[in-house]
């Protein structure tokens, strides 16, 4: 059956172990060669292939719901549910999604794109099974990363207390995007070690049924020995002693194997976990030998080489600007901490760890603990940085507030992945966390124009005594020249970084550059002032103040939801004053973006800078026959 043509995943159930190992082939063959063109989460899905057939093969989607855990690892899921002629749009402006998708598909039920949900989501499904008192079944597929989420052990806790029926897929391929790390991550290296507990049970039970005169009586004290048994076998028994049922490991690329252990699994009431040994990347040697995660999600490759395709850079990326600065003042500054979930690679951090692995802290998928872990070394005189996406850090809201800002600690929070990120779609859209921060009392919140002016302003909150997020795009930089020594700028005032008079537009960010192209498109017709409102929080009062006296019409730019974001800010202010000026607001509106280039996004949103200019044309113009 060619890939294209499937509908639904039935056909599955036909074909015989030989023929499925022929199938898994042809997915990955396929998946290679069609992320060679759009680029995606490349490893994650090679390394599930016979995993997802033989799901799909022993259950019935979509009356049995299949919870993905952050999702990236669904495209063969994707595949086998009618949506392989898709493929060629995937990430892309209005295509197929790169994570499940309710109103894809009758078989995506649970949309995600953070991890250690699914847990949770799939109690919430059995829970409503019962009630509704059908047998249908809620199964659960977990990466071994996402169990360092506190969610994740929270919805175990809550399974195994209350026997629900809830299966667990432990997806366990030792990779979050690079390799995991924790107590948890050991644990689960010493159970790999181990032989199939369950499978092991069972043999002894048989074995001690046959052994001549004295099996009967052994047989009755048979659960104690099984539970001796299983003592031995895994170590601190830790999912037993959860409650649930305990089956494997399982070699994940072993489809009898998988098959067998499914069949058992299918069998048992109460909650169950299956512990799933698989390889990252399986079936392609660049993906199944990265040890960085360089495959976990990319762009466009060459199939043969292996080599990423890339545009030719101009700039060093933000993230490699900060994590360059940071690295350099701690070589100063003894004090200095860096702490992330899980995003080392992503934020490029290892310049920082290579230089002082014992100042880096890598928590897990683990971002509450992240901040309150800062939060206490503050409390001890040290200086840590929290390294977190945009996305991932409203995960750590009450943190935030409780355990940082109450205290007024001196904590700095650089915030990678600001703005629109493209491809990675709405769940991972870094454009909440003005909002969310700004109403906090004792932050600041700032934002640089370019790559320069980040590495000075970070320097400056390094320093800064207090809580301080420095918000920063994913991407490169503008390719501005960089200065080779740090030094301290305002964390209070902003700069005018072009004259005028007709108009005076406030952006900060790279929408600072698109600000200047506003100013261009609109020379001849209006003089338009531009202005880095770097500072988000606190404003710039006295330029605010001044503006207000001038009367001149105010425009603000933010790629950043527009309730409670700056440009609310800068009403509030405003009001606050008893002033009233014209003020005109662009940014995000309230809605979701989707996935797709951030051009193609933003032009949907009317936030290009030639959309915007036509919006502040017509603005100023109105403001003056108002006034005639």
């Amino acid at each position: 059956m060619k890939l294209t043509e499937i509908q639904d995943p039935s056909f599955l159930k036909r074909m015989s172990v030989s023929e499925l190992e022929v199938f898994a082939g042809d997915i990955r063959r396929f998946l290679i060669e069609e992320l060679a063109t759009t680029g995606g989460h490349l490893a994650p899905n090679l390394g599930v292939v016979e995993l997802t057939l033989a799901l799909h093969r022993e259950f019935d989607s979509p009356n049995d719901k299949f919870v993905w855990d952050v999702g990236h690892q669904a495209y063969v899921h994707k595949i086998l549910t009618g949506r392989a002629s898709q493929f060629d749009t995937l990430r892309q402006h209005k295509g197929l999604c790169g994570f499940p998708k309710r109103n894809e598909s009758i078989h995506d039920v649970w949309e995600t794109g953070h991890s250690s949900t699914s847990l949770s989501a799939a109690m919430g499904i059995a829970v409503s099974n019962e009630l509704k008192g059908n047998d249908d079944r809620a199964i659960a597929i977990i990466g071994d990363g996402a169990l360092t989420g506190g969610m994740a052990l929270e919805a175990l806790n809550h399974i195994g207390a209350e026997q629900q029926n809830v299966i667990v897929i432990l997806n366990d391929n030792e990779m979050s995007i690079a390799p995991n790390v924790g107590a948890m991550h050991q644990m689960l290296g010493r159970i790999r070690s181990s032989r199939k507990v369950r499978y092991a049970q069972d043999e002894l039970e048989t074995l001690i049924k046959k052994i001549p005169l004295i099996g009967g009586r052994l047989e009755k004290g048979g659960e104690k020995i099984k539970e001796a048994l299983k003592g031995a076998l895994v170590p601190g028994m830790f999912f037993e002693e959860l409650g649930f049922n305990y089956y494997g490991p399982v070699d994940g690329h072993d489809l009898t194997d998988l098959i067998e252990q499914l069949n058992y699994v299918k069998k048992e009431q109460g909650p169950v976990l299956l512990h799933v040994i698989t390889k990252k990347g399986k079936g392609y040697r660049p993906a199944e030998y990265d040890g960085i995660g360089t495959w976990h999600g990319l762009g466009p490759y060459k199939i043969e080489s292996g080599e990423v395709i890339k545009g030719k850079s101009k700039a060093p990326s933000y993230s490699f600007t900060v994590a360059d600065t940071l690295t350099k003042i701690a070589r100063d500054d003894e004090k200095l901490t860096l702490i992330t979930p899980a995003m080392s690679v992503g934020s490029k951090l290892d310049c920082f760890e290579k230089e002082f692995p014992d100042r880096m802290f890598d928590v897990g998928i683990a971002e509450q603990h992240a901040v309150t872990f800062a939060a206490g070394q503050a409390t001890q005189g040290m200086k840590p940085v929290v390294s977190i996406y945009s996305t991932f850090f409203q995960r750590a809201y009450d943190q935030l507030v409780h355990d940082v800002a109450r205290q007024n600690l001196d904590v700095t929070f650089t915030i990678d992945r600001s703005g629109l990120v493209g491809a990675d779609g709405e769940t991972h859209q870094g454009v909440f966390d003005i909002a969310f921060m700004r109403h906090v009392p004792n932050i600041r919140i700032v934002m640089a124009k370019d790559e320069n002016e980040l590495q000075h302003l970070l320097y400056s909150a390094v320093k800064h005594e207090g809580p301080i997020a420095v918000r920063f795009p994913r991407g490169e930089g503008i390719g501005v020249p960089m200065d080779e020594t740090l030094h301290e700028i305002s964390l209070d005032t902003w700069d005018v970084e072009r004259e005028g008079t007709d108009v005076a537009i406030m952006a900060f960010g790279p929408q600072v550059q698109d600000a200047l192209k506003i100013a261009d498109l609109l020379a001849g017709e209006l003089s338009v002032r531009v202005i880095n409102a770097r500072t988000i929080k606190p404003l710039d009062e006295k330029m605010l103040n001044e503006l207000y006296a001038e009367g001149i019409p105010l425009v603000t730019m933010e790629e950043a939801v527009l309730k409670g974001g700056f440009g609310s800010a800068v009403l509030e202010h405003a009001n606050e004053q008893e002033a009233f000026p014209r003020v005109k607001r662009f940014g995000i509106p309230d809605w979701y973006i989707e996935h797709g280039g951030v051009n193609e996004l933003l032009e949907e949103i009317g936030l290009l800078p030639g959309q915007i200019a036509e919006e502040v044309r017509a603005f100023v113009n109105q403001g003056k026959k108002q006034s005639v």
